[in-house]
């Protein structure tokens, strides 16, 4: 199936690069462009795009915003945020909104389709030195909580608790069945249950959570 995309940046030189370069990919399709997080809710109710690639500064409506009423409405879209990283500070606030993942617009463009795909798929795209970032914008926030103490998370089992902490450190489901020693099936098994047992919609949500009850710290 062709992926729908919706290209949300404020720069026309951004959104007609990645138009060029996703009309090269025949599963990959562009429906819409917005120039502001209005216009990209505005569009994703006309439109219903599988996946909105989301900058985050934007005039008026930010992409932070945007992705907090475009998952809270009726859509099935899913947001990928694009950021600078360097210089984005609200990450963690994006995420929050309800962003599946994000990417950096120096990133290389393979990687970039990929991520769009992976985001498409159902599933969340956040990789380990990405976490460590995240993490250490929302930790030296002012107004972030003190760091938790590791505390028992209801509901769930040993064995699930350390497929928590290791997604919480970006693992994949492969990675965490290595080191586990038991098979990808199972780990995703496990993140499957995870997700319903802790009310998280994806794995990103899961990486939030094992930081806030200190399953993962900066040192990890």
């Amino acid at each position: 199936m062709t992926v729908r995309i919706l290209l949300a940046d404020d720069q026309p030189l951004v959104r007609s690069g990645l138009r060029v370069i996703i009309a090269d990919h025949p599963d990959l399709e562009v429906v819409g462009e917005a120039a502001s997080g209005s216009e990209a809710v505005r569009l994703v109710n006309d439109l219903v795009p599988d996946v909105v690639v989301m900058d985050i500064r934007m005039p008026g409506m930010d992409g932070i915003e945007a992705t907090r009423l475009i998952t809270d409405g009726p859509a099935t879209t899913r947001v990928l945020v694009l950021t600078t990283f360097d210089e984005d500070d609200h990450i963690y606030g994006a995420l929050r909104a309800g962003a599946s993942g994000f990417v950096v617009k120096d990133m290389a463009l393979d990687d970039i389709l990929g991520a769009i795909r992976v985001v498409a798929a159902g599933d969340a795209l956040i990789a380990p030195g990405v976490t460590r970032r995240l993490i250490a914008d929302f930790a030296g926030r002012p107004e972030s909580p003190p760091k938790p103490s590791p505390r028992p998370v209801e509901n769930i089992t040993e064995r699930e608790r350390e497929v928590l902490t290791l997604v919480g450190r970006g693992r994949s489901n492969t990675e965490i069945a290595e080191e586990l020693f038991i098979t990808v099936a199972t780990a995703k098994s496990h993140v499957s249950r995870l997700l319903t047992k802790l009310g998280a919609r994806d794995r990103v949500q899961l990486v939030i959570t094992a930081y806030e009850v200190g399953l993962v710290t900066l040192s990890q």
